[in-house]
């Protein structure tokens, strides 16, 4: 596929006996690089290219060194492609040796997206000390839990020493608040180490507010307002100067891969992704990695993407953008809005019902071209053909906690028997879950947003928070609206802090223990390992009942029967979706309310005329023997 992306490299790379620069400055004619160190400046003037560029190699430069850039001979500014800010975003860059560091995953080759169970973790409050290295020694759980692959939320760094990521301005710099490039390198290794992938979310949509130098750097240059975003200006694709600022992204993706050995990227918001280009940036950017990926090697894109558009997942021979899998959110509001009764905003677009509920599961995601009210439009495309690994569900992520008024978990919002029926249903399903950290405890701690701005841009911050929710019914009073956490305090962001004891006191405890169940049955149980459209179905079976069905090789089965309502009397033998294989019967294998899940206990039977009774809410387990 031919690219249009501008692939020169960008920032400060250093070898032997010096360093390279080169900074896009399209509006400037002239580019030094100034350097600092403990007496005096240094400065370099850098050599004019084609397209706006600037570039040289400055001797007896190399690894620590700090510089900026200065255009036109005025003011001096740090470099957007750092690799490195040690002194925040305002501060000088530092040039970074991504060579120096001793990886020792040399064997390592990545995991098939059809392994993968994700545990998406925010660095900042997975841990007390909130960095990197703090999170290694959480690998060892993890791992044992049955996790496969820890996502990061956006690490590029960002204002202040707290935010939730979104907000960065330094797209190739891992944020100094968490460690740095080398404590990410020695993160990602340690994960390796232990049979763990590594998957970044990066943020391709916008750049935040505070410290973003991209204005000044390229003279605007970089975003247009010929598309407008939620955050402004979008960012230029498709116009005058768009080589560049795609070779700018693209060489970001690659970065990670390269620098940092990651093992996928999750693409934030795509559908804001505007470009009118043809290849789409995302095109571009999944054959550039493909291109890239040392043979043998697995590399996983993901997108967040509300608009149910298959083209996303669809390869690039046949028209699509090459992405390997989608965060299907239907799953997940399907899940809130029947068992926490959620409505208001996007909700309004759920009915709340097992029927649905079913439907989403057995295509993927519910909204296949039907209006939404919520849009007052059209929304979605057939998922018909499209691999269940493809879909990445889940019960709960930082965005569908986060984006709450006062961050609570599903957990908080729903009984307890219903998040553990819940639970299974994620993590039987044949689609790619995706845990939210905390999770598998069912962790008593909120995830708030928060954010560590300047006092002018802080206050904006903070009342457009509470503005945002006016809308809903709870927080229509002003009074009410106060209560909402104030997004610049510490205290909100320690408030959203997990305490890892918490899981080995009850009931957490019974919860932890459940998952750990119920993700050693989806790693070796025969009837869950084919994850393809013809393995599994998924019907309403009767009221407030669903049952999902699984089936191997050999006749291996196992049947996930959920009752969201009470006790139920089902006979299974009728139907296709509940019948056991021929010449088996369905025996009882796991109850979600069994006591040493912390639930209230109760039989599940099934009797010789397969008749199954659930003594109240919960999930049962039958396998066929």
């Amino acid at each position: 596929m031919p690219g249009t992306a501008d692939l020169r490299p960008v920032g400060a790379r250093p070898s032997e006996g010096g360093t390279d620069f080169r900074v896009w400055a399209p509006a400037s004619s002239r580019a030094d690089v100034v350097l600092y160190g403990p007496a005096s400046e240094r400065v370099a003037v850098l050599e004019a290219e084609e397209g706006g560029w600037f570039a040289g190699r400055v001797p007896d430069v190399g690894a620590g060194a700090r510089y900026r850039w200065r255009l036109d001979g005025a003011d001096t500014w740090p470099d957007p492609a750092s690799r490195y800010q040690p002194d925040g975003v305002h501060g000088t860059s530092e040039v970074v040796d991504p060579a120096a560091f001793r990886w020792t995953d040399g064997g390592w080759r990545g995991l098939p997206l059809e392994e993968m169970v994700l545990y998406e973790v925010h660095v900042g409050t997975a841990t007390p000390q909130g960095t990197f290295d703090a999170l290694i020694p959480r690998l060892d759980a993890l791992r044992d839990l049955g996790v496969t692959a820890l996502e990061l939320m956006p690490v590029a760094d960002f204002p202040g020493d707290r935010n939730w990521g979104y907000d960065g301005v330094y797209p190739y710099a891992p944020a100094r608040a968490y460690g740095g490039p080398e404590g990410l390198r020695r993160l990602v290794d340690a994960a390796h180490a232990r049979g763990l992938a590594v998957v970044l979310d990066v943020v391709y949509n916008h750049l935040g507010p505070e410290g973003n130098y991209l204005h000044a750097v390229t003279g605007g240059r970089f975003f247009t307002p010929h598309h407008k975003t939620p955050w402004g200006d979008g960012i230029n694709y498709d116009g005058e100067g768009s080589a560049a600022v795609r070779g700018f992204v693209i060489g970001n993706a690659l970065h990670w891969l390269r620098e940092h050995h990651v093992d996928g990227l999750r693409l934030d918001a795509t559908h804001a992704i505007l470009d009118d280009g043809n290849p789409h940036l995302l095109a571009e950017l999944a054959d550039a990695l493909r291109d890239a990926v040392p043979a043998g090697r697995r590399f996983v894109l993901f997108a967040e993407d509300e608009r149910n558009e298959r083209r996303v997942v669809t390869l690039i021979e046949e028209g699509g953008l090459g992405i390997h899998a989608v965060w299907a959110d239907d799953f997940h509001h399907q899940v809130r809005a029947l068992a926490a009764g959620d409505r208001e905003a996007y909700f309004a677009d759920y009915a709340g019902t097992v029927e649905d509920l079913s439907v989403t599961l057995r295509k993927g995601w519910l909204y296949e071209g039907q209006e939404s009210p919520n849009h007052a439009r059209a929304r979605g495309t057939p998922a018909d053909g499209i691999a269940p690994p493809r879909f990445v569900h889940c019960i709960q992520n930082h965005d569908q906690v986060g984006n709450r008024a006062l961050g609570t978990r599903l957990g908080h919002d729903v009984p307890p028997a219903v998040y553990r029926a819940t639970s299974a249903l994620l993590l039987l399903s044949p689609y790619t879950p995706l845990l939210w950290m905390g999770q598998e405890w069912d962790a008593s701690a909120p995830f708030l947003f928060f954010t560590d701005h300047p006092e002018e841009l802080g206050h904006a911050v903070t009342e457009g928070r509470r503005r945002e929710f006016a809308k809903f019914a709870a927080f229509s009073d002003p009074a009410a609206r106060e209560r909402i956490p104030d997004p610049q305090a510490e205290e909100t962001f320690l408030r959203s802090k997990l305490d890892w004891d918490e899981r080995m006191r009850q009931p957490h405890l019974g919860v932890l223990t459940l998952y750990r169940e119920l993700l050693a049955l989806r790693r070796s149980d025969p009837a869950l390992q084919p994850r393809d459209r013809a393995s599994f179905a998924v019907a309403c079976v009767a009221p407030g009942v669903l049952a999902l069905r699984r089936t191997g090789k050999k006749e291996t089965g196992l049947l996930l029967v959920v009752s969201f309502d009470g006790p139920a009397r089902i006979s299974l033998n009728p139907s296709f979706e509940t019948r056991p294989p021929a010449g088996k019967q369905w025996k009882p294998l796991l109850w979600t309310e069994d006591p040493r899940f912390g639930g209230g206990g109760g039989k599940v039977e099934v009797d010789k005329k397969g008749t199954l009774e659930i003594p109240g809410i919960g999930a049962a387990i039958l396998r066929a023997k």
